[in-house]
């Protein structure tokens, strides 16, 4: 998303370490690129968990990309949140078209053909597009608020704080401001997307730890 303020740090980049000490052989064994999703509740540390990954792989010699759900919403982030208050119902995964991003995750394994994709831009409140070129790419990573859902994906990343938990990261963040209304669409965020921790392939917890989960 154009206008995304991503402020990456140690403990992000700690848990990527260790992340990708994990995944490395499987990364460098697969035929395609090796496909991957960081999901959890707004401010948890989403995207800075996946440019985190995105740095190690490329300190390691390989080539990433980084899906931002947040271009697949339907609406611009300011359109968007007066759809939301002007009907609550509108809070979750029918705000996002997850079918194109799974799609777009599909293609991205065949690397052949550069994918068009949505493109937010955050100042302008529109959604424009680009085309991206995976040829060479050998990880993929979604990163968004439901991307557990998604089902083009080789391991899944949860991120299990809650919005009590990220508040201050919310507010250095600053993209929204922290008001009732937004806390109501939070809980009801958290009501939809805690459940998705049980598929996950590695929780991260409240303090930056990285557990692996045994199936």
């Amino acid at each position: 998303m154009r206008g995304d303020i991503i402020i990456v740090g140690d403990h992000h980049r700690r848990a990527a370490a260790t992340i990708f000490a994990h995944l490395e052989p499987r990364i460098r064994s697969s035929a395609r690129p090796y496909r991957i999703t960081v999901a959890g509740e707004s401010g948890s540390g989403k995207s800075e968990t996946a440019e985190a990954i995105a740095d190690e792989c490329r300190v390691k010699g390989l080539s990433p990309f980084v899906f931002q759900q947040d271009d697949y919403f339907l609406l611009p982030p300011r359109s968007n949140d007066a759809r939301r208050r002007e009907d609550l119902s509108w809070v979750g995964t029918g705000e996002v078209r997850l079918g194109l991003l799974d799609d777009h995750l599909e293609a991205a394994a065949g690397r052949s053909e550069p994918i068009t994709k949505p493109l937010v831009d955050y100042e302008a409140d529109r959604i424009e597009e680009e085309s991206v070129d995976l040829s060479g790419c050998d990880v993929v990573i979604a990163e968004g608020t439901y991307t557990t859902l998604l089902r083009n994906v080789d391991y899944r990343i949860f991120i299990a704080r809650t919005r009590v938990d990220t508040l201050e990261a919310r507010a250095n963040r600053a993209r929204e401001p922290i008001e009732p209304f937004l806390e109501r669409v939070l809980e009801i965020e958290h009501g939809i997307i805690a459940p998705h921790r049980e598929s996950a392939d590695a929780v991260i917890n409240r303090d930056y730890e990285v557990h692996f989960v045994e199936r």
